[in-house]
């Protein structure tokens, strides 16, 4: 896999996660909000738009935990696009509307109400009413269901089943049904079989609602980059549903979970919790479920952004019931051959490799021998006691830059909260003075480098500080929350946007949009 078609050409994008944009039902969603940001951006000279997985989402509300890696996250379904319909009313929405558009996702409350406006819509498009087109969307929901089967059929009983059991693990569901015995499952289907449909409606309203959008900024000349996590839940229809793919015991639970070793920031490791997978029974079908997985993602964007990369060269092995980190192993992954299968069954598909932290030479030399491009976080670089990879003087082409990414603070707060020295280092490096602004410095930074593309966090555009931070890695509670305020996204701000990405040459050759080498 020589450098090639897998590449990206010199171009800039914008990292906002789905969730937040404004909008009036208390959570970001596809309709008319999101297209109002692709043509900001339009106006603003990208031609990326990252986004973060788009799952729906469990315990603690994080993006990279979701119930399924192929469903969408019903609470994205837009309200004003399902009174269009004629599924649901004005008069029936409006309680769920909420005063301020921006303030900071509740899930607890869209958790408590949001299924019930939704089962609205649900009741009106199985029941007789006379709604314009319901015949037509009948059917293209019956299509739905048998081209997606292969994963619907079984994520749609999975959460009628835990819906049943008050939202339990379903490590925690009688054995006949965690065991998946024939007869509990048909049991299953005919007393679920109505919660099921409805689960499956609204996955129907998710992809319809998706592809409209995905539609509308190829149109405008915006490309989407995805995001799949490497591992899936634990407490997913992905393990419930496949559990010969993952290193189960023969009650179906976990016998090493997935996390990192111990290091200079956490003395006792990152615990994550995911199920590992049984590599040499995927690499006997021809990795076949990740090359189902990964076709998926990649019908529902342009660049599929692969988190954890290293873990398909080496991953972190810890034995299940272990409360940290400390005691586990590294065993290897499936390597090199899991690309070539990727290449020879998907073609020269657009991938970005997240390669951040401590790397091997096996595992950069697997980064290399792809051919992807790697990260470069310039909150990363500026460690005074060395010379950084994350320094752009030190940057190949071949990589993607950010300023930061959903698991940083925002720029202007990590520039006020790093050591003296380090804050010395980056303002000369930088050639900032007394009045600079150290997220525009940063921004200045990516976009100069020689990196092919530079992915900015929108609230590093704004100036935005500690508020506006998306994620605090290891915590739960107050993440995922933070919401734009559409009255920053200015005809001043898009100028400023538009021309410093020219300046710095990422604009698409003849005004065409970005493609990959």
């Amino acid at each position: 896999m020589a450098r090639g078609s897998s590449q990206l050409n010199r171009a800039a994008g914008i990292l906002l996660p789905v969730f937040s944009l404004p909008g009036r039902y208390g959570i970001g969603s596809l309709g008319r909000e999101a297209r109002q940001f692709i043509d900001f951006l339009k106006q603003a000279g990208q031609q990326y738009w990252q986004i973060l997985p788009l799952g729906p989402t469990s315990y603690g509300d994080s993006p990279y935990q979701s119930f399924s890696t192929y469903a969408g996250n019903p609470y994205f379904i837009d309200i004003d696009e399902l009174i269009a319909a004629g599924l649901l009313t004005k008069e029936e929405a409006a309680p769920y509307e909420v005063a301020d558009k921006t303030a900071p996702i509740d899930y607890s409350r869209i958790y408590d109400t949001r299924f019930v406006l939704l089962r609205k819509a649900y009741d009106r498009f199985t029941g007789g009413d006379d709604v314009p087109g319901i015949a037509s969307l009948r059917k293209e929901y019956a299509v739905f269901c048998v081209e997606n089967a292969s994963w619907l059929d079984g994520f749609s009983l999975f959460i009628a089943i835990k819906a049943a059991n008050d939202g339990r693990s379903f490590l925690e569901w009688d054995a006949p049904l965690r065991l998946r015995e024939e007869d509990a499952l048909e049991k299953a289907r005919t007393e679920y079989a109505e919660e099921a449909d409805f689960h499956s409606f609204l996955q129907f309203l998710f992809a319809v609602q998706y592809a409209a959008l995905k539609d509308y900024a190829s149109k405008a000349g915006i490309r989407i980059i995805g995001d799949i996590p490497i591992y899936v839940a634990l407490d997913s229809s992905d393990v419930w549903a496949n559990p010969h793919l993952f290193q189960l015991n023969s009650d179906n639970v976990p016998t090493a979970v997935a996390g990192c070793p111990p290091d200079a920031f956490s003395a006792t490791g990152q615990l994550w919790g995911n199920p590992l997978y049984r590599w040499d029974i995927h690499e006997s079908t021809g990795f076949s479920w990740w090359m189902d997985r990964l076709a998926h993602a990649f019908s529902m964007c342009d660049v599929l952004r692969i988190d954890h990369f290293r873990g398909f060269e080496s991953y972190y092995s810890i034995p299940y019931g272990h409360e940290t980190a400390e005691f586990g192993h590294w065993e290897k992954g499936p390597g090199f051959a899991f690309f070539k299968t990727l290449q020879k069954k998907l073609g020269d598909v657009r991938v970005i490799a997240e390669d951040l932290g401590f790397l091997t030479p096996e595992v950069l030399k697997l980064v290399a021998d792809t051919g992807y491009p790697g990260m470069k976080v310039l909150q990363f670089a500026f460690d005074s006691r060395e010379d950084s990879d994350y320094l752009p003087h030190n940057y190949p082409r071949n990589c993607v830059v950010y300023t930061g990414t959903h698991d940083n603070d925002t720029t202007e707060s990590w520039y006020d909260e790093i050591p003296a020295t380090d804050r010395t280092f980056a303002a000369e490096y930088l050639g900032m003075d007394e009045g600079s602004s150290p997220a525009e410095s940063l921004t200045r930074a990516a976009l100069s480098s020689v990196a092919d593309t530079a992915v900015i966090p929108l609230q590093d555009w704004l100036g935005l500080g500690h508020e506006a931070r998306i994620n605090h890695p290891s915590t739960l509670g107050g993440n995922w929350e933070w919401r734009l305020d559409a009255a920053m996204l200015t005809d001043e701000l898009a100028a400023r946007m538009k021309r410093l990405t020219g300046l710095y040459g990422r604009k698409a050759k003849g005004g065409e949009t970005a493609e990959f080498g």
